[in-house]
């Protein structure tokens, strides 16, 4: 089979921020985005603009600044989803509205409670409307791989007829295999004449594990479109991951034979980046990017490794942009080993970045007798801030045993000077919080905490990950220290930042309305 480019369309911002504990503030997506046109992905779909003010904020600040690949923002087929898409987009150098509607009997019986008339009728109007803001319009059947093939036909004809220039048939449950999913896409080409001249995307969920390979089906059958997130993040079990469908054409040419025009060397740093953004990291065995992904600890696999790296590594983890060493760092090492450890990482930092990373670096240091990769990873994305700073914390003490746990707390912050409070609970984090709650004046109700060590070890680097509710309002936070009690600590001031940043843009903002979307 000759080899064909196929367009890499990446939903991070917008079907993976759509699962539970994954969701980005404005400033978050658009730092990501930046990475993800550094990484090169033909289309970013930056986030779906009637779902909240939050959502075309973020769509919008995207459109202003990303301006190499297409970008595209969600809509259902109703008008005022398609306007604020439209508007939105409007600063977009390459803008693309992707309308989409149910179509299986399933959806429309139960979810929609309209026939299949209506619903042809709204998918037609969608993509007329669609049209008036951008050329560049992408029709999605929601649950297409349960959707009646005869009826599934009709609305792409309907849609191509009307201007859509892409047509997406995803799997939106996960329900398919392989042999159908990829028959589906066949069966549309042979029985849709006008399909061939429209691009046919693929969008796998991985319900049953089987997103990548019904991915790879499609490409197979004709699609040159596929739809995939980083890390395979996404609602239940995930979407197809971008890393594993790009690793899949460049390792295995003769038998998939496809390329993409993502650079590959980006894909650790942008996992990386995302997992930071979120605090939901892949697993050790994820492919590609987990922590074991290129770990070998048999005897006899470091024996083939010493001998030819092939023989238990298919690619090459320079290749996806993980180093081949690791470079010990500790409390003697100066600037220029840390400088030199963190360019050998990826980051070129200037001179006031490296020498804030090096304060942290040098007090982890005295902490910790050996310093990773990962400890550097965790110092750098923690000293990126997505919201001002206006609580830091000064000081912190606790006292914890067999009766309940003590906090004393210290805070800089909008007033004249420092203040403290105390508080006690069963724990020392319970009392930290209600110590620090206690300073601030608000209202601070832990919905889930999770503590990832970085590194092994008993001296590890903890990164706690907690989501809050302040004052009604549910926010998360990150913060990472030796210490897992201080790292709770910053990652609770790191929320009530967000909390107060909010505050400040509610002035201006509309009321959210929250929907839900493919």
């Amino acid at each position: 089979m000759e080899e064909n480019v196929v367009r890499i369309f990446d939903t991070t911002l917008r079907d993976g921020e759509q699962a539970p504990g994954n969701a980005m503030t404005p400033e978050e997506k658009l730092r990501l985005a930046r990475q993800l046109d550094a990484l090169g992905v033909d289309v970013i779909e930056a986030g779906f603009p009637a779902a909240s003010d939050g959502d075309f904020r973020g769509v919008r600040a995207v459109a202003e600044e990303v301006r190499r690949p297409a970008l595209a923002a969600l809509a259902r087929c109703h008008d005022r989803d398609i306007d604020l898409a439209g508007e939105a987009l409007a600063p977009a150098a390459r803008p693309r509205i992707h309308v989409f509607i149910a179509t299986s009997d399933i959806h429309l019986k139960y979810k929609l409670r309209i026939d299949r008339d209506e619903c042809l009728e709204r998918a037609r109007a969608a993509i007329r409307r669609a049209r008036r803001f951008t050329d560049d319009v992408e029709f999605s059947a929601e649950d297409a791989s349960r959707t009646e093939l005869d009826f599934l036909c009709r609305v792409i004809e309907a849609a191509i007829a009307e201007g859509a220039t892409t047509i997406n048939l995803p799997d939106t449950v996960g329900y398919a295999l392989p042999v159908e999913y990829g028959a589906m896409f066949r069966a549309v080409r042979e029985r849709v004449p006008d399909a061939r001249g429209v691009a046919l995307s693929c969008h796998c969920h991985d319900d049953l594990g089987l997103a990548v390979a019904n991915s790879l089906a499609a490409v197979e059958a004709g699609a040159t479109q596929v739809e995939c997130t980083v890390n395979g993040i996404g609602e239940r079990a995930g979407n197809a991951s971008l890393e594993e469908v790009v690793m899949a054409g460049r390792v295995r040419p003769r038998s998939v034979s496809f390329r993409t025009n993502v650079n590959t060397r980006e894909i650790f740093r942008t996992s990386q980046l995302l997992s930071h953004l979120t605090g939901v990291f892949p697993p050790p065995n994820k492919a590609v990017v987990g922590r074991n992904a290129f770990a070998h600890e048999a005897g006899i696999h470091q024996h083939g490794m010493m001998q030819n790296g092939l023989t238990y590594e298919i690619m090459r983890p320079e290749e996806v942009g993980i180093p081949h060493s690791t470079l010990v760092l500790g409390k003697h090492s100066g600037r220029h080993a840390l400088e030199r450890r963190y360019r050998e990482l990826g980051y070129d930092l200037d001179e006031q970045a490296l020498e804030g990373l090096y304060r942290e670096f040098t007090a982890l240091a005295d902490r910790k007798h050996e310093i990773l990769d990962e400890d550097l990873l965790a110092l750098l994305h923690e000293s990126f801030r997505d919201v001002p700073e206006a609580y830091q914390l000064t000081f912190l003490r606790v006292s914890c045993g067999m009766a309940s746990a003590t906090a004393e707390v210290a805070l800089a912050g909008p007033w004249h000077r420092e203040r403290s409070g105390s508080g006690t609970g069963d724990g020392p984090i319970a009392a930290t919080y209600r110590a620090i709650g206690e300073v601030v004046g608000r209202s601070v109700e832990v919905v889930n905490l999770s503590l990832r060590s970085v590194t092994p070890g008993k001296d590890s680097v903890g990164h706690v990950f907690v989501q809050v509710r302040v004052d009604g309002k549910t926010l998360t936070g990150h913060g990472a220290s030796t210490d897992i009690v201080e790292a709770s600590a910053r990652a609770l001031v790191h929320a009530l930042n967000k909390a107060d940043h909010a505050d400040k843009l509610e002035a201006t903002s509309l009321n959210s309305v929250y929907l839900w979307g493919v």
